[in-house]
């Protein structure tokens, strides 16, 4: 089976297609000819994943699912949260938006946080809506080279390594969005969409 995955960023695909069973056939929105940024104007992460997906869907008539994610800083009242992208500007620069987080947090004894992942699965004509989370902390600086966005910077609770310093097998074990595709995948499998 073919799944458009509605997304312009390489590594979120390739975290993905590390999971997904022979059967599931992962496309992204390069494949399809679609370039354009897909506006994320809802106020909620699970807005902005139906948008994505709705977007796809009824432009390519063709089977997707769209995520968007958050990292939610507890003394920050849940910032960078649906704007996590944009946190420190429209060209979402990840450097940028890890500067301005540590710098908000300079002197904060509170540096507990969580990443969460929202995935909105069109098909059939319904809408399928997968969560996942993972509890952890913002680091004083940064640290690895691997990962993206906020991974340097962010070590999940049980673990002394940051994201950026896990394999990327490690990660997708207990990552948000490794979390919540583990669901899209099971769900697939139950409705044997995946054979």
């Amino acid at each position: 089976m073919k799944l458009v995955f509605a997304t312009h960023n390489p590594n979120k695909l390739i975290e993905l297609q590390k999971l997904v069973p022979p059967s599931l056939e992962l496309i992204s929105l390069e494949t399809l000819g679609c370039h354009e940024a897909i506006p994320e104007t809802e106020n909620t992460l699970e807005g902005n994943a139906r948008l994505k997906a709705n977007y796809i869907t009824n432009t390519y008539q063709l089977p997707c699912f769209a995520d968007d994610t958050g990292l939610l800083v507890t003394s920050l009242n849940g910032e960078p949260g649906v704007l996590s992208a944009r946190y420190a500007g429209p060209e979402n620069n990840a450097q940028a938006n890890m500067s301005k987080l540590l710098t908000k947090l300079e002197g904060s004894t509170d540096r507990s946080a969580y990443f969460k992942t929202v995935i909105a699965l069109n098909l059939n004509g319904e809408t399928h809506i997968f969560e996942g989370k993972v509890d952890g902390e913002i680091t004083m600086s940064q640290y690895g080279e691997q990962g993206f966005g906020y991974d340097p910077i962010f070590k999940p609770t049980g673990y002394d390594q940051t994201f950026a310093q896990l394999p990327l097998s490690e990660k997708n074990k207990i990552s948000h969005r490794g979390r919540a595709f583990q669901k899209l995948i099971a769900y697939l499998k139950h409705t044997n969409v995946t054979r």
